[in-house]
C-alpha cells in the first residue's frame, strides 16, 4: 500500500519523466508498504527512511535525461549502469542511476530497489 501522491504528479510538465516516474513507482509499490513524499525537488520514497529518489537533473543543470533514480544501499554496488556513487554517511552508499526511458526500470533495477526497501525498515 501507499500513501502519499503519485510519483509521475512531480513530472506533470514533463512526458518522457512522468513515464519513467510510474514505472518506478509501480516497481515500489509490488514491495510492500511505504510513503511517497513530493517536494520541490524530488519523489522520495519511504519506509522509516528514504530508500529510492527521483529527480529532475534539468531542474538544476543542463541535461536531456528525463529523470535520475537515486537508491541509497549500505554497500558499493560496482555496476557500471551506475552515473555516480556517493558515500553521503558511514552506513549509506548513494547510487544515482540515469533514466531515458520506461524500458530502463528493469529487473536489475527492481533488485536494487527491493535491496533499499528491506534496508530502509
Amino acid at each position: 500500500m501507499t500513501t502519499g501522491p503519485a510519483p509521475e504528479d512531480f513530472f506533470a510538465e514533463h512526458p518522457a519523466g512522468a513515464e519513467i516516474a510510474a514505472a518506478v513507482g509501480t516497481l515500489v509499490d509490488d514491495l510492500g508498504p511505504h510513503t511517497v513524499r513530493i517536494t520541490r525537488s524530488q519523489v522520495a520514497f519511504r519506509r522509516r527512511r528514504g530508500f529510492a529518489f527521483l529527480w529532475r537533473p534539468g531542474q538544476y543543470v543542463t541535461s536531456d535525461v528525463p529523470a535520475v533514480l537515486s537508491v541509497a544501499l549500505s554497500r558499493h554496488d560496482p555496476d557500471p549502469r551506475w552515473k555516480e556513487v556517493a558515500h553521503p554517511s558511514p552506513r549509506v552508499w548513494m547510487h544515482h542511476l540515469e533514466l531515458r526511458s520506461p524500458d530502463e526500470v528493469d529487473e536489475q533495477v527492481r533488485g536494487w530497489l527491493a535491496e533499499a526497501y528491506d534496508n530502509a525498515g
